[in-house]
């Protein structure tokens, strides 16, 4: 068993013991000696973690003040007590309430009224007929975690099916509820996945269920009011690099399964009038061929990858929807990547990426539905991210946008295609935020080989270039998923106390198109790494960060990149952050029975079967790759019921990290676990702001920078 041993003037970090295994793949036989923490059922390994986050809690008390401080400037900064902007589905609007000292939102709807104006809820008033869907602080009492993964209403607005997780395993029980009085109508189905699709008649449900490597793989029928026994099993994908997930089309006729790995899709439709009917394929698979679809009336619109790396616009006749019948209706610049597309009666609105940022095109429809010439919306600040909010009508004369900026609060907005019209809704409120007092820009940095990566900076107007400001790195780099410019309360805490902001989009992400993405994948992962590093060198080149205060952050595949890079450049980094750390990556993709392995083999290559894929892998991955030497402060967080990137990986990093660096107490090494909490941490909304105060009050003590600016 594990226990911090006390010291006069340090405490000491606990040791796990060695038990060694071995791991052999191509000849190349690896010993492991903290793999034996991967058995959580195990009251040593439980033990462990629990001294771990003694360690970490003794090692940080002091930092509590600064930690408490932060919390508190997230929630002077925050409306607490607040509304949604109401959306019309049916007769019905439908907007949600968060309420000062409560954790978790409350669902409401009130009856539409034709010709009247949409209703405006106040803070702490009901309206007149307003009915409660779900009070998510009241479901969650007795429990730890809480999350909603559904709030599906029936197509006649009289029923409600919810889907709830207590554990953060993100595996759900579904509970359907009478709409009006919350009656619980049928509670026989468990242990589902996301998405719940009503039929038109309100008899059926549909769901997916996962398998053991917690890969979305089947859609099953329910019947409401009968035994989960006589479920009926809609489709199966056996193909273990591909899983499924349901939608539904905008006028709520279609059922739509896509089937799906990252590099190629199959999708299926059913009519939601005949439940028990059969699956119609669109498309069959055919390898590399990437494609996703809207139903829009007698037609469905593709988006897809057939002639262009990074996505055309087609259509097609729905009763004839296979490739041999797809008609180009939009293609894109150079480096325009075409993301998605939203059908509604009077007009398409596509979704991209132009120039780096995330933003939307509008094509109208005529009189006979043939689409018009795409239009841009005209939006300000330059950096800016535009995307469809709530939209669930078909038929409607505007759509709902959002908008929003580093230095932007998320501004839903409403939109007249028609005449163009552009009216503010709602803007989050932020008390105390005065945006004069700040700056957003863009850089550009020459990468390793010679490739320019952008890079976001956002500062206090004051702080200049001179070489002496503390500085903080965020990046990801994976999935083609992109961090483009959001609004953080959060954030306000760093850029008050002189810290300079710096999002690094590195290639792996999808900021600047499909081949950015495949430039940081598969053998050319290392990209991600080395232009992570390349920015981080450029901010003390430049004079934005001082050599010695820069730290950095990552989560999950982001986590991977913050382990890859303090192997790499330790010397660059005070401090990191790595949370949900996928930094053992190479075991794990190993092993087909866990999750992020064989539907995650498009992304990194299957090194069980390709010795190239194999060294390459172990060339980067964290845990196999820490040398000797002067290492920054490190703070590791993960949950115990993560099911994506498991505990054990950041545990194992840990102590790995402990036996092999240069001890120094003032450049700790942590690791802070969370008992009842997922992949994206503790679920309420003042835990999730402990949890970011603790670890920004970490990561600004090892700067230097605890102190606030003050306001000239």
């Amino acid at each position: 068993m594990t226990s911090p041993q006390p010291s006069q003037t340090h405490p000491q970090p606990p040791r796990a013991r060695r038990k060694p295994t071995t791991r052999t793949f191509h000849d190349d036989v690896v010993t492991d000696n903290y793999e034996w923490l991967r058995d959580k059922e195990s009251p040593e390994v439980i033990a462990h973690l629990e001294a771990e986050n003694a360690y970490t809690a003794a090692v940080t008390d002091r930092l509590k003040p600064l930690a408490d401080n932060i919390f508190g400037e997230i929630k002077a900064h925050t409306q607490e007590t607040d509304l949604s902007v109401p959306v019309r589905m049916g007769e019905w609007w439908y907007f949600s309430r968060t309420i000062e000292g409560e954790q978790y939102a409350v669902h409401v709807r009130v009856p539409y009224v034709a010709g009247a104006d949409r209703p405006d809820p106040q803070p702490g008033e009901s309206l007149n007929g307003e009915q409660v869907l779900l009070d998510g602080n009241a479901e969650a009492t007795g429990h730890d975690f809480f999350e909603l993964s559904d709030l599906a209403v029936s197509q006649d607005g009289t029923r409600v099916a919810i889907g709830l997780d207590v554990t953060g395993g993100e595996i759900y029980d579904l509970s359907v509820r009478d709409a009006a009085t919350g009656a619980v109508l049928d509670d026989a189905v468990h242990q589902i996945g996301n998405g719940v699709v009503w039929s038109r008649d309100g008899r059926h449900l549909f769901y997916t269920r996962r398998d053991d490597a917690w890969r979305a793989n089947e859609v099953w029928r329910h019947e409401l009011g009968t035994p989960v026994e006589r479920d009926q099993l809609v489709v199966r994908e056996d193909d273990e690099q591909f899983s499924l997930m349901i939608g539904e089309s905008r006028d709520e006729r279609w059922l739509i399964v896509t089937i799906g790995s990252s590099t190629t899709t199959e999708a299926h439709l059913l009519d939601l009038a005949e439940p028990t009917g059969e699956l119609r394929v669109v498309q069959p698979r055919v390898t590399g061929l990437d494609y996703d679809i809207e139903v829009d009336g007698d037609r469905i619109l593709v988006v897809h990858n057939t002639s262009r790396v990074d996505f055309d616009l087609a259509q097609a006749p729905l009763a004839t929807p296979g490739r041999e019948h797809w008609q180009p209706v939009m293609t894109g610049g150079e480096g325009d990547r075409i993301l998605g597309v939203d059908a509604f009666a009077g007009f398409v609105v596509v979704s991209m990426r132009h120039e780096g940022l995330r933003t939307l095109r509008l094509l109208p429809k005529g009189e006979d539905g043939t689409l018009g010439e795409p239009r841009a919306i005209p939006v300000e600040p330059e950096l800016h991210t535009l995307g469809l909010g709530n939209n669930p009508e078909y038929d409607t004369a505007t759509v709902q946008l959002v908008l929003t900026s580093w230095l932007t609060p998320s501004s839903v907005l409403d939109y007249a295609p028609r005449t163009g019209e552009l009216a503010l809704l709602k803007a989050r409120e932020v008390p105390g935020f005065q945006p004069e007092l700040y700056v957003e820009e863009r850089v550009w940095v020459k990468a390793e080989d010679g490739a320019r990566v952008p890079a976001s900076v956002v500062r206090r107007r004051e702080v200049e270039a001179d070489g002496s400001n503390p500085g903080y790195i965020y990046g990801y780099g994976s999935y083609e998923m992109s961090f483009d410019p959001y609004f953080s309360v959060a954030r306000l805490s760093l850029l008050d106390r002189g810290v300079v902001y710096v999002v690094a989009h590195v290639r792996g992400g999808g900021e600047l198109g499909r081949k950015w993405y495949d430039d940081g994948k598969l053998l050319a992962k290392r990209n991600t790494f080395t232009d992570f590093v390349a920015v981080s060198r450029a901010l003390s080149e430049l004079g934005w960060v001082h050599p010695d205060r820069l730290v950095a952050e990552g989560a999950s595949a982001g986590g991977l990149l913050m382990g890859a890079i303090t192997n790499l450049a330790p010397e660059l980094y005070a401090a990191v952050h790595a949370d949900v750390p996928f930094v053992d990556a190479l075991t794990t993709i190993l092993d087909p029975s866990l999750p992020l392995t064989a539907g995650e083999w498009e992304e990194w290559g299957n090194p069980i079967e390709d010795p190239e894929v194999y060294a390459y892998m172990k060339s980067y991955t964290p845990y196999e790759n820490i040398r000797a030497g002067r290492y920054p402060a490190i703070l590791a967080t993960t949950s115990l019921h993560d099911t994506r990137v498991f505990y054990v990986e950041p545990a194992k990093w840990v102590q790995q990290l402990r036996e092999t660096v240069d001890a120094d107490p003032e450049r700790p090494i942590l690791l802070k676990t969370e008992i009842a909490a997922g992949h994206g941490g503790r679920s309420g909304r003042y835990d999730g702001w402990a949890q970011i105060a603790f670890g920004f009050a970490f990561l600004l003590d090892q700067l230097g920078a605890t102190e606030l600016m003050r306001v000239e």
